[in-house]
Order: C-alpha cells, then sequence, then structure tokens
C-alpha cells in the first residue's frame, strides 16, 4: 500500500484537501519517481491537473506509469538517477486508477470500494442467500487488489474469511490464496471467524467515523486546451464546447465573429481594419497573430475580464443547446486550460487565477437564476 500524505490546493479562495502519495511519471524515455496529488474534487495532478477520465488517459498512455522496461532510466530529480535491472511492479494501470478514485471518495467521507464490500458482507451475514453472496463478491471483486488484503484490518487472516464466504464452497479463491478451492469445512470456519469478528467490531464502532475535517466536494470540471474542427461536430467529450475557442458564432452588435475568441481578441485592439481581419480569420493562430500587431485598448487589462463576460453572455444566449451543456455542470468548479494565459484565464497545476472559468460560472449562476424565476 502506498504511503499517503495529507496536502491541499487552493482554488478561487478555497483550500481543496488532498492526499499525495509515489508514482512514475514517464517522460521522454526516462521514468522520474515523483508525486501524484489527489484533491477532494476529483482532480490529480500528475505534472498537471487533470480529472479522473484525464488521469485514465495518462495511465492509458504510459505517462503515468505501471510498467518498466529492463535497462530504462529513472530519475529522483535532486537525488540520483539509476537503471532498471529487474523491475517489478506491485500495481498496474487499473488497479491504480480505482486507488486514486477511493481516495477522492474517502477525502469526501463518501463509502470506498472497501466501504461498499463491508456493506455487501454485512448484508450477507445478517441474511445469507446466493444473491447476496453473488453481491458479496462482486464488491469485493470492485476493490483495488493492492487493498483486498487490509479489508479486515486482520493482517494474520488477511481477507481469507471473505473471500470464502464471497466465493461459496467449491469456489476459487484469487490473490494470495490464488487457486485454492473452498471446501464446506472452510466455509463454516469463515462463519465463526465472522461471528467473533462482528461482536469486536460493534465494541469498537463507537471510534470509527468521518472526522468531519471537510465537506464533500464535487468533482471539478477541467476544459483541457484542444484543437476544434470547424465542421459544427460535437467535441468529445462535449463538455468541451464550452471552451471560448469553440466554433459557436456570436453575434457582436451586428458582427458575426466564428468563436468567442475571435471577439475577443477583436475587441482588444483599436484599429478597424485589424478587427475586421480578426473577425474573418480562418484560424485562431492567425487570430493571435493580428491581436499582437495591431495597437492594443488602453487599459485593455483591466476591461478584458468584463467584456469576456460580456461575450460569455452572448454565447450562452445564442445557442441555447450550449447553454444545456453550461448548466449540466451544476454546481461544480470549472478550470480551464489556457496556453496563451495560463496565470490569469487559466491554471496551470495550483497557480493561475482562472478567470474562464470563473466566468463561466456566473454565467451558469446567471442562467439558473433566469430558470428559477430569479
Amino acid at each position: 500500500m502506498a504511503i499517503m500524505h495529507p496536502v491541499f490546493r487552493e482554488s478561487d479562495g478555497e483550500r481543496i484537501p488532498g492526499e499525495s502519495r509515489p508514482a512514475f511519471i514517464r517522460n521522454g524515455g526516462t521514468y522520474f519517481l515523483t508525486s501524484l496529488k489527489i484533491y477532494a474534487d476529483g482532480l490529480v495532478d500528475c505534472w498537471g491537473l487533470v480529472d479522473l477520465a484525464g488521469f485514465a488517459d495518462k495511465l492509458a498512455s504510459g505517462w503515468v506509469a505501471t510498467e518498466f522496461e529492463a535497462g530504462a532510466e529513472a530519475s529522483v530529480h535532486g537525488l540520483g538517477e539509476w537503471r532498471f535491472a529487474d523491475p517489478v511492479s506491485y500495481t498496474d494501470a487499473d488497479c491504480l486508477l480505482a486507488e486514486v478514485r477511493d481516495t477522492v471518495e474517502e477525502l469526501n467521507g463518501r463509502p470506498t470500494s472497501s466501504d461498499r464490500c463491508l456493506a455487501a458482507l454485512d448484508a450477507y451475514l445478517a441474511d445469507p442467500d446466493e444473491a447476496r453472496r453473488a453481491a458479496l463478491r462482486a464488491a469485493y471483486l470492485e476493490i483495488p487488489w493492492t487493498q483486498r488484503v487490509y479489508l479486515l484490518g486482520d493482517m494474520d487472516s488477511k481477507d481469507w474469511p471473505v473471500q470464502v464466504l464471497a466465493f461459496g464452497p467449491g469456489g476459487t479463491l484469487t490473490g494470495m490464496f490464488e487457486g485454492m478451492t473452498v471446501t464446506e469445512r472452510q466455509h463454516g470456519q469463515a462463519l465463526e471467524y465472522f461471528a467473533r469478528w462482528t461482536a469486536q467490531r460493534e465494541s469498537t464502532r463507537a471510534d470509527t467515523g468521518l472526522d468531519g475535517r471537510w465537506e464533500p466536494r464535487a468533482e471539478s470540471v477541467v476544459l483541457e486546451q484542444r484543437y476544434f474542427r470547424n465542421d459544427g461536430t460535437r467535441p468529445e467529450p462535449p463538455i468541451l464546447a464550452l471552451r471560448n475557442d469553440f466554433p459557436a458564432a456570436v453575434n457582436v452588435d451586428g458582427a458575426v465573429y466564428p468563436t468567442v475568441l475571435h471577439a475577443y481578441r477583436a475587441a482588444s485592439v483599436t484599429d478597424p481594419a485589424a478587427q475586421e481581419a480578426i473577425r474573418t480569420a480562418e484560424n485562431l493562430g492567425q487570430v493571435g497573430l493580428l491581436a499582437r500587431e495591431a495597437p492594443r485598448r488602453p487599459d485593455w487589462a483591466v476591461a478584458r475580464t468584463a467584456v469576456m463576460l460580456r461575450l460569455l453572455r452572448a454565447k450562452f444566449e445564442q445557442h441555447p443547446d450550449l447553454a444545456e451543456v453550461l448548466l449540466s455542470t451544476g454546481d461544480r468548479t470549472i478550470l480551464y486550460d489556457d496556453f496563451g494565459s495560463p496565470r490569469y484565464w487559466g491554471r496551470t497545476g495550483a497557480e493561475g487565477r482562472n478567470w474562464a472559468g470563473r466566468l463561466l460560472e456566473v454565467v451558469r449562476a446567471e442562467l439558473c437564476a433566469a430558470r428559477a424565476g430569479v
């Protein structure tokens, strides 16, 4: 089991609790031993904040590594480096993802896979039948295999008693008991074990439970930087249509712009010819270049936030389908990746003011208020 350490990050003035654990990140052919930071809002910092779906992608790509090749270079920044001779991994991608999901649940005081298995165990012990045995078996197999031996908190018996009940007489055990066939005698021994275990647990139940350190949080939404096709198709996932560079035309004072970003860049300059060139630019690379070369409006650094809010209101007023996508985020924090202005419009790791995400939350609140008639 990985050693966990409490961490936190600041997000829009809030302190988000988390846990840190060691992990390897593979970058440029080298495996770097680093800290994987898992936060209560469902974001994971693996050299960049991603949501749980993004973390699954990082595992699938090998960026977060659970397999190592003999002879590959490894490094601990500032301490040393080495090469793997005969590497052995104690986890795999699916297991690490499951552990991370459990950490998010635990940080929010919600049941982990182990908690759900114990609930299924209680149900089976209270009224044993094959349907409840099947539910117990399914719940047991959902636990990351690295954590199953810790389920009962008994390092002598480990998870043997719960496996025996879950797989039943004639069933085949897994894990460190791989291949063992359950006998009727062993099944009776497991039932006797749980009679003692249940009595002991009831006597100490008052010492367990949540400590109230923080309130549960909804998982944050991460709007990752993407390049969109200008053919009107929705991106995958559809939530990325909330981005300012998504091709959703906006009409501003009678002028139609291909994206919010076109309209924003045009508003930043004073030359009418440059504004028109930006409006009709075929791609966002040209938009950025034209905006940088044209004279900028005075006090743009102060005015830009209000301009962006106006443009976002226009986008979601003129595109009701996209307004529904925004409303579907509920009360979740929206974090915005922005390569052009990561410290103002976006957020990089624990840094950045995330104004693009915050303004989306303002528009979302306005849409909710209008729908409620407030």
